[in-house]
């Protein structure tokens, strides 16, 4: 009896569990680009590239290797419009009676597969490190769920930099050697980048005719598309950028979108490296003496750590977790979002990268862009979904919990034990934004203050009955409290003042 294995955009990896459930000689493999996976929000122009691409590439890899591959290209006269239709539409061609198929990353697509007219299996993805049973076996009974102990357990089940039952270099975690500011000259190396080839092109083509109407730019288009292309990339880093990547990890330059950052994730999260073997190029570099632990740690970090913890929390939260909104924020998303105009250069320089090259390393993101709608009041849905559509490496369940939880506070604390809000003094110390800021990062109230002086304030006033109590965020208010009357009226004021622009569609 045949069926159908679903192989979608994300899950291009060979050993997918899907793939090795399957038979080459009875089943055939489905793999569809679809309108509903490309709008049901409007994504970046160079991630639906980025994937369309490689899914034809991986199609015809699967068809090297021996299995039967039936392909919907996004034009192709019959395409169903939706996984779920071209799977049913492949099922009366083939007489296949069932799908089996990995579990996507979004609970909107575990639903629609679920429901699906045709008998459908879902297997677990155990491309991540930690079973959705292993995670809530860790989370059962704990007061808080914080990623460092979670990061811990990661780590003794990898033996990533580890000394027997100890870590490497004596401790858990190096950030404090991770949050140094650039120096005056940085020439990063960025990342290896790869000319378009026939099928790319026909792709950029494609979508160019299709989807350019979407927020961001399509070309010049450099991403890998293929698994080889992809193992480069991360040889290129692991040389040219790991052994600095640490220092400055969490700093921000004009004019340097990737700074030594490993643009790794668009890879990984779609399938084409997976994250032990790229912890492992990792680890070699340190055994070898050519990447210090500051640097390795860092990274590792943020893949069996903070990666996987974010899975962890998403499906362990439920389908609803994507919609919680505890701060009550209702403020629409601004114009800059958009690339509309600004006078902040630190947001004019986040969405105008983010415009360009689909991406902005994780501090832009918390810190900039995040920090500022968090402070201004912005639903966190307008935000979250602004995340998915805008970035590569952009799916609903590392995107959500980023959001909702780490950068907008909107789950109640679930991730972060505290809102992650700043003043512009943050910016101005991680960055050189503030340099060519028509905002004076020094000026707290007034004429030409920097918007995030004042609303750092406003946040913190407006949700004193939810965090005044929050052991570190004491400090915080007794600053506010010690100001006088008349001074924080004149903050408060002037905060009012930029949210008024905000609604009114005027310039920040």
């Amino acid at each position: 009896m045949s069926r159908l294995v679903l192989v979608l955009g994300d899950q291009l990896s060979e050993g997918l569990s899907a793939l090795r459930e399957g038979c080459k000689d009875r089943d055939t493999v489905v793999m569809a680009e679809v309108v509903e996976e490309a709008t049901y929000v409007r994504h970046h122009p160079k991630k639906i590239a980025l994937i369309f691409a490689a899914m034809r590439k991986f199609a015809a890899a699967l068809e090297n290797d021996g299995w039967t591959v039936a392909y919907t290209q996004l034009d192709d006269t019959d395409n169903a419009g939706s996984i779920v239709g071209e799977l049913l539409r492949r099922a009366e061609q083939t007489a296949a009676e069932s799908v089996i198929c990995t579990e996507p990353g979004e609970w909107r697509l575990i639903n629609k597969l679920t429901h699906a007219p045709i008998k459908t299996r879902i297997l677990p993805d155990d491309r991540f490190l930690a079973t959705h049973a292993e995670f809530e076996g860790w989370a059962k009974g704990r007061k808080s769920l914080r990623m460092e102990y979670f990061y811990r357990e990661m780590r003794r089940k990898t033996g990533l930099l580890m000394d027997g039952d100890n870590p490497a270099g004596g401790q858990w975690n190096f950030d404090h050697d991770n949050r140094k500011p650039a120096p005056g000259s940085i020439a990063p190396e960025g990342p290896l980048t790869f000319e378009p080839d026939n099928v790319t092109g026909d792709v950029l083509a494609l979508v160019e005719a299709q989807f350019g109407d979407h927020f961001g730019t399509l070309r010049p288009f450099t991403f890998a598309t293929t698994r080889a292309q992809a193992l480069d990339a991360l040889a290129h880093f692991v040389k040219h950028s790991l052994p600095t990547f640490g220092d400055y990890q969490d700093a921000m330059v004009t004019g340097e979108p990737f700074m030594f950052h490993a643009i790794l994730s668009p890879y990984i999260n779609m399938g084409l490296l997976g994250s032990m073997e790229v912890c492992e190029a990792a680890q070699e570099a340190y055994d070898n003496g050519d990447a210090p632990i500051n640097a390795v740690e860092g990274f590792i970090r943020q893949i069996i750590g903070w990666r996987e913890y974010v899975r962890g929390i998403y499906f362990l939260e439920g389908p609803d977790y994507a919609s919680r909104n505890v701060l009550k924020q209702k403020r629409d998303l601004p114009a800059m979002y958009w690339g509309g105009e600004t006078d902040m250069a630190c947001m004019e320089a986040a969405v105008g990268q983010t415009q360009e090259h689909a991406y902005a390393h994780h501090i832009q993101r918390l810190m900039v862009t995040g920090n500022f709608a968090l402070l201004a009041g912005i639903d966190p849905q307008q935000v979250s979904e602004w995340y998915l559509e805008v970035y590569a490496d952009a799916y609903e369940w590392v995107e959500a919990p980023n959001v909702v939880g780490m950068s907008q506070f909107a789950d109640g604390g679930v991730i972060a034990s505290k809102p992650y809000v700043s003043s512009g003094s943050y910016i101005n110390r991680m960055s050189d934004y503030c340099k060519g800021c028509a905002y004076s990062v020094t000026k707290k109230t007034g004429e030409g203050s920097c918007p995030f002086n004042t609303l750092y304030w406003h946040f913190l006033d407006r949700h004193r009955d939810r965090f005044s109590d929050n052991p570190r965020m004491g400090n915080m208010y007794a600053t506010w409290d010690r100001m006088d009357e008349e001074k924080r009226e004149t903050v408060l004021s002037d905060a009012q003042a930029v949210l008024s622009k905000l609604d009114a569609g005027e310039v920040v």
